[in-house]
């Protein structure tokens, strides 16, 4: 029984799922991400407040960070396992099987994490107290930010880096947990491309409005 939890199959199984959890959660933070780009500060700040204060919110905070925490760690574990498996490159690869998302999600996913680091110091660690700053005006602190070019090269680079990251992690997920199909896999597959597309370009719109047009 143990040998089943605790297989490589499992952990592809439940990081799969975490994963799909992560991409539900992604249009409700941009959705709140694009109220910075009212020129009040009332609903950005207001939305902000309910998704700190709500009983539920916090308590599906704890299942995103236990899911985050899931995924990077079993992907890091999964990756090393591989690298053990496979020292040494094979001769010949099969391009379909081993395309360039799969060959450098370790890397991409290491680049995310580390923004996501720096994203909780200059928010999440401010909603709890472990930094200083004003948690009731985190649409002032995102604006002094985003004035910031280094901040906004940064912000932008890893958003593009996760466009890359979500094409394969959504497609793979499927695959993952057996949902493959031939009519609709390829679906799966533009609607991975099209998530991919939208989602980080609609986080990118906000530094750049921010930047070049207030």
């Amino acid at each position: 029984m143990s040998k089943i939890l605790f297989s490589s199959i499992t952990k592809k199984f439940v990081m799969a799922l975490a994963g799909l959890f992560l991409l539900t959660f992604l249009p409700v933070h941009l959705f709140i991400n694009l109220m910075l780009l009212k020129s009040e500060s009332e609903p950005f700040n207001t939305a902000a407040h309910f998704m700190a204060t709500f009983p539920l919110i916090k308590i599906m905070e704890i299942v995103l960070f236990g899911a985050i925490i899931i995924h990077i760690s079993w992907g890091i574990f999964l990756q090393i396992q591989n690298w053990f498996a496979r020292p040494v490159g094979y001769v010949s690869r099969n391009k379909s099987e081993v395309s360039f998302f799969s060959k450098f999600m370790i890397w991409t996913g290491a680049i995310i994490l580390t923004f996501l680091i720096i994203h909780w110091f200059n928010f999440y660690f401010v909603k709890i107290g472990l930094v200083k700053g004003n948690p009731e005006d985190f649409y002032g602190m995102a604006h002094s930010l985003f004035k910031i070019p280094v901040y906004n090269i940064i912000y932008l680079t890893c958003f593009a880096l996760l466009g890359f990251h979500l094409f394969h992690a959504f497609y793979s997920a499927f695959q993952t947990l057996g949902l493959n199909h031939r009519i609709w896999s390829p679906v799966i597959k533009i609607v991975a491309l099209v998530y991919a597309i939208l989602i980080p370009a609609g986080f990118a719109i906000i530094p750049i409005t921010l930047w070049f047009f207030r």
